[in-house]
Parts: structure tokens; sequence; C-alpha cells
């Protein structure tokens, strides 16, 4: 198999597509669209987002050291975009994507209802990464859609079809493949 060698770059895909709310001391929401984040430790539960400072959000993550991330849907993938493209400088983006605004419940950020999960975040660093900055912050609760629980109380994501960005593009996730440790469970 032949491979072209291309300069360094993030190639890293595909990635999570959330919306990240946000709001400042002054009770101003916002909504932004991060593929940059992720999963940093599990006990004590920590996550990162990576935003660029010049960013309308950026000031309201410094000032108040709060987001909640949002999983986003298919449903969801053309508020994903617009907040994404558009500045909360010009637009109301929970008011022109029809998103519901619900309170945290330790956070001063709001919730999307829309999402099948909302993740609260407090900020315990803020790294200078170059064009962005990065967020780590601890998971201080997290809320779940329970239209998409089972009689067990079990949930599947998988019933809110989330979607993944690559590379300029969002797809939809396909079907399962297998379970974590499925490699080397005993057959019957």
């Amino acid at each position: 198999m032949e491979k072209q060698l291309w300069k360094p770059g993030n190639m890293l895909y595909p990635l999570p597509a959330v919306l990240v709310s946000v709001a400042g001391t002054d009770g101003e929401k916002n909504i932004l669209t991060v593929a940059w984040t992720g999963t940093v430790c599990s006990n004590p539960p920590m996550v990162s987002i990576s935003v660029r400072p010049e960013r309308y959000s950026y000031k309201m993550l410094k000032e108040t050291g709060e987001f909640v991330i949002n999983l986003t849907t298919e449903e969801l993938v053309y508020a994903v975009d617009y907040c994404g493209v558009k500045s909360g400088r010009d637009v109301d983006k929970f008011d022109k994507m029809k998103l519901t605004s619900l309170p945290a419940n330790e956070v001063r950020a709001p919730l999307i209802a829309e999402s099948p999960v909302n993740i609260e975040c407090r900020v315990t660093e803020v790294k200078p990464l170059g064009s962005h900055d990065m967020f780590l912050a601890e998971v201080v609760a997290v809320h779940v859609r329970e239209d998409y629980m089972d009689e067990n109380h079990k949930f599947h994501l998988e019933d809110a079809k989330p979607i993944v960005y690559s590379h300029g593009s969002y797809y939809s996730l396909g079907r399962g493949l297998g379970t974590f440790g499925y490699s080397v469970r005993k057959k019957r």
C-alpha cells in the first residue's frame, strides 16, 4: 500500500461535533459548535474543549469558568453547522435555531433540551496552546433524556442518531460493530 507524506496537521477524525452552551456574568448566553473536545479523565470525570480566543463565547468561558457540552444528533445537524458559522455577537442562536434553553443544576450555562445528553462542566485550568486555548474541566452533572432509556433504565444513545465531524463534513454514525471486550469474551 502506497502512502503520501503530508505536512503535520490534525487528521484525527472523526470527532464529536458538540454544541457548547455558555453564559456570561450578566446573564447573556450563547452556543458555539466545538469539534475539538474529548474525555480527559474518568476519576474525577474530566473533559476538555479547545476554543479560539477571538470567539464570542471565549470571554464568557473565561469569566465564569463554566460550560455545558450538549451532544448532537442528526436532527440537530443544521443547528450544529449554524452555531459554528454564525457569531453570537450578531444573532441569538437559541432563538434562531428554535432551541430550548433549560437551567442547569450546577453551572450558570444553560442546557439545550433537544440534546440527548448534557454535560455540565466547571473549568479547572485554561491552557494557551497557540491558535486555541484548551479548557480542562471537571464534569459536575450529567443529564440524559428519558425518551432514550429502556425499561431496565439503560440509556441508548444510538437511538438518538448521534453525529460526528470529519474534515469539513458531518456524518451520522453507522451500525454497531461490537461491544467493549467482545474480542476476548468467551464463546458460548
